[in-house]
C-alpha cells in the first residue's frame, strides 16, 4: 500500500509547507504594517529607500514603457487593418497601457532590480550577524529594516507607474503618428475620449498593492535568509521569482475585481 499512500503524503507534506509559508509571510507583513503605528519612525531609511526604488529605477521603467506603447500600437495595426478599424488603436494603446502593462511592466522591472538589492542587503545583514547586533544597540530589526522599505514600495510605485504610463501613450502616439500615418490631433482626442479616471486610478492602485509585494518578497527572503553566501543567492533569487509570480497573480485578482462585468 505505500505506493499508493506515499504520493499522498508527499501532496500533503507540500500543502502544509505552502500552508506554513503563508502562515509566516503573513505574520511577517503584519509585524512590518504594525510598526507603522507605533514610533519611531526611522525616516532616514524610508527616504533612502524611496530614492532607490523611484528614482533609480526610472530610466529601466521609462525605455521599458516607451518601446512597449511603440509595439501595442504596430501590432494592433497590424490586426485592426484587416477590419478597417484602426482608429479604435488609440484608445487600445491607451487602456492597455493605464490598465495593464504600465503596472504590470514597471512592476516586473522594479522586482527584478530593488527586489533583489533589498534581498541582498538584509540577507548579509542576516549572515553576518548584523541584525542580531541591532538588537543589541536597542533598535528592532523590523522597524528599522523592513517597515520603512514597506511603506516607500507601497509609495514609489505608483510615481513610476504614473510615469510609464505617460511615456507608454508618448511611445504609441510617437509610432502612430510618424510611422502609421495617423492625424496628431485625432489620435490625441480619440486618446482623452478612451480613457476615464477609474483607469488610472485603478493602475495606481495596483501599483501601490504590487509596490508593497515586491518590498515584502525583498525583506521577507533576506530577513530569514540563512546558509552564508550561498543562502543569499538563494534568497535573492526566491524574491525576484515569488515577487513575479504574486503580482501576476494579484494583476488578475484586481482586474477581475474592477472590470469584470
Amino acid at each position: 500500500m505505500n505506493f499508493l499512500l506515499d504520493p499522498v503524503a508527499a501532496i500533503g507534506r507540500a500543502f502544509l509547507g505552502i500552508v506554513r509559508k503563508a502562515g509566516a509571510l503573513a505574520l511577517f507583513a503584519f509585524a512590518g504594517l504594525s510598526h507603522l503605528l507605533r514610533p519611531p519612525f526611522y525616516w532616514g531609511v524610508f527616504f533612502s529607500s524611496l530614492i532607490e526604488i523611484a528614482f533609480f529605477s526610472l530610466p529601466v521603467v521609462a525605455l521599458t514603457a516607451i518601446f512597449s506603447g511603440g509595439v501595442i500600437a504596430l501590432q494592433s495595426y497590424a490586426g485592426f487593418a484587416q477590419y478597417h478599424v484602426q482608429n479604435a488603436i488609440a484608445g487600445i494603446v491607451v487602456l492597455a497601457v493605464v490598465r495593464e502593462l504600465g503596472p504590470v511592466l514597471a512592476g516586473l522591472m522594479v522586482a527584478g532590480r530593488v527586489g533583489a538589492a533589498m534581498s541582498a542587503e538584509i540577507g548579509t545583514m542576516r549572515v553576518t550577524d548584523q541584525i542580531d547586533a541591532l538588537r543589541t544597540l536597542s533598535t528592532d530589526p523590523m522597524k528599522y529594516l523592513v517597515t520603512p522599505r514597506l511603506l516607500a514600495g507601497a509609495l514609489a510605485l505608483p510615481f513610476l507607474v504614473l510615469v510609464a504610463d505617460l511615456l507608454g501613450v508618448l511611445g504609441g502616439f510617437t509610432v502612430s503618428v510618424s510611422k502609421l500615418g495617423f492625424d496628431p490631433q485625432n489620435y490625441i482626442q480619440a486618446t482623452f475620449n478612451a480613457v476615464k479616471p477609474l483607469d488610472v486610478m485603478v493602475g495606481l492602485a495596483k501599483a501601490a498593492v504590487f509596490g508593497f509585494i515586491i518590498s515584502l518578497m525583498g525583506c521577507y527572503h533576506g530577513y530569514t535568509s540563512r546558509g552564508g553566501a550561498e543562502g543569499v543567492g538563494s534568497a535573492t533569487t526566491a524574491a525576484v521569482v515569488a515577487a513575479s509570480i504574486l503580482l501576476l497573480a494579484f494583476d488578475y485578482l484586481l482586474t477581475d475585481l474592477f472590470f469584470a462585468q
